[in-house]
């Protein structure tokens, strides 16, 4: 993916382009911090699978990096985050006024690359998405605290703020490519389920991973008092005192036992079962792969599937 992945980034510092200094400052530092890049090759890897090759593939990736990359501005503020990618947040550096700012920058400018590839169900799939994300960021500040989460609200968030553009990304190959309603349907089934499986993962990586290799600080979930999955399903494995432990940090954002709180999430084998759970959402997105002919984007496909759940990073 090395050379269309260039293209890629290529279109990123063109559309990033600004005459008000600081929007073009913020916006570098952010997106010069690097990433997965995983929503932009998911376009492009499903538009070379359905055989589209145009240009507005690339258009269309960079235009979804730059939703994310919004997403992360907001995210850092309304979270109060201080390293994202192994460096100072953009909030940490220049301020949460600026950050918001440039996060609407972002967002805005991510519509005017929408509309230029003149194709009214590109406009539709990503409003949809951008639209779903925001409710999803709301549902989360919404659950904040909250020790009696049900799973299933839990995972409607994922599902709304992480997954929903991993969805569109895939779909939006899709469209490109011209594939037939089932077909497209299929390519979104399979970006739903993949960025389930990634955030199910990033969440249990704040209770097993380190700050170092992670490039975020460990705990932030929980000083954020962000109730995840490998948090809920130790309350339901621990003893008593154990369960009362978690809720208490979760409702007051206490990092102070944090150690404890890794302990036994890890010692009732919640880290285990989160990655089980992602490991199920993996394999369902690759099910969804029957749609495609065999081809070497189909294979890195395949692969995806792997590497979001196996990964320590």
């Amino acid at each position: 993916m090395a050379d269309d992945m260039a293209q890629v980034d290529a279109v990123i510092h063109q559309r990033l382009h600004s005459d008000v200094a600081l929007i073009q400052q913020i916006s570098h530092y952010i997106v010069g911090a690097g990433g997965k890049r995983l929503r932009p090759m998911l376009v492009l890897l499903f538009s070379q699978a359905l055989g589209f090759k145009g240009p507005e593939r690339l258009e269309l990736a960079a235009a979804v990096e730059f939703i994310h990359t919004a997403t992360l501005l907001h995210d850092d503020v309304v979270d109060e985050s201080s390293l994202r990618r192994g460096r100072a947040t953009a909030n940490a550096e220049f301020g949460n006024a600026a950050s918001v700012l440039v996060g609407d920058f972002l967002y805005s400018r991510a519509f005017q690359m929408m509309v230029s590839v003149n194709n009214l169900r590109v406009l539709d799939v990503l409003a949809d998405a951008t639209n779903v994300i925001a409710e999803g960021e709301v549902l989360q500040l919404m659950n904040m605290h909250d020790a009696d989460l049900a799973v299933d609200d839990y995972l409607r968030v994922i599902r709304f703020k992480t997954a929903k553009l991993f969805e569109a990304s895939a779909r939006l190959g899709a469209v490109l490519g011209g594939a037939s309603p089932a077909v497209e349907d299929e390519c979104a089934h399979y970006g739903r389920c993949l960025g389930t499986a990634f955030q199910l993962v990033d969440d249990l990586l704040d209770y097993e991973g380190a700050t170092e290799q992670l490039g975020k600080n460990v705990g932030d979930d929980l000083r954020e008092g962000k109730a995840t999955l490998p948090l809920l399903l130790a309350m339901a494995k621990g003893t008593s005192s154990e369960t009362a432990l978690i809720r208490h940090a979760i409702e007051h954002g206490e990092v102070a036992r944090l150690a404890e709180v890794v302990d036994i999430v890890r010692r009732t084998g919640a880290i285990d079962a989160t990655r089980n759970a992602a490991r199920a959402q993996a394999k369902e997105a690759q099910e969804c792969l029957h749609v495609l002919c065999p081809s070497q984007a189909r294979d890195l496909l395949i692969k995806f599937c792997t590497g979001a759940v196996e990964r320590s990073t």
